[in-house]
């Protein structure tokens, strides 16, 4: 088994996610992730200063504005955002990353392998787990 596979049974077996980029458009996969996750009885957070709540659910701004530590970060919004983010990432002590297609970029890489963080991209937790 490489580490991406097995990074990402660990992650699948963390019942605790932030999901970073979250939206309330049932069409994108920030909405459907969470929703899957949700629904799989994973304790699910949503992360985006765009909204305070998303079905009644509070949506939280930041990483650390979560009212608890989260095992596993999926990453769903675009590289810029990536970068800055693995910074919060990190300072949260965080050890895990699930960057979905297209929130990725050399930068965002070269970033997140120069850390401790336990990471997987190229692949969607939403596929993973229909």
């Amino acid at each position: 088994m490489d580490l991406f596979e097995k990074y990402k049974k660990e992650m699948l077996d963390k019942k605790i996610w932030a999901i970073v980029g979250v939206t309330e458009n049932k069409e994108r996969f920030g909405y459907k992730i969470w929703k899957l996750l949700r629904d799989r009885g994973y304790n699910v957070y949503g992360v985006n200063p765009k909204y305070s709540e998303i079905e009644g659910e509070k949506i939280y701004k930041t990483l650390a504005d979560l009212p608890e530590k989260v095992e596993v970060v999926n990453v769903i919004v675009n590289p810029k955002i990536s970068l800055l983010l693995l910074d919060e990432i990190e300072k949260q002590g965080i050890e895990y990353a699930w960057f979905q297609p297209g929130s990725l970029d050399e930068d965002v890489l070269d970033k997140a392998e120069s850390t401790d963080l336990k990471f997987v991209y190229h692949e969607c937790v939403y596929a993973e787990l229909k």
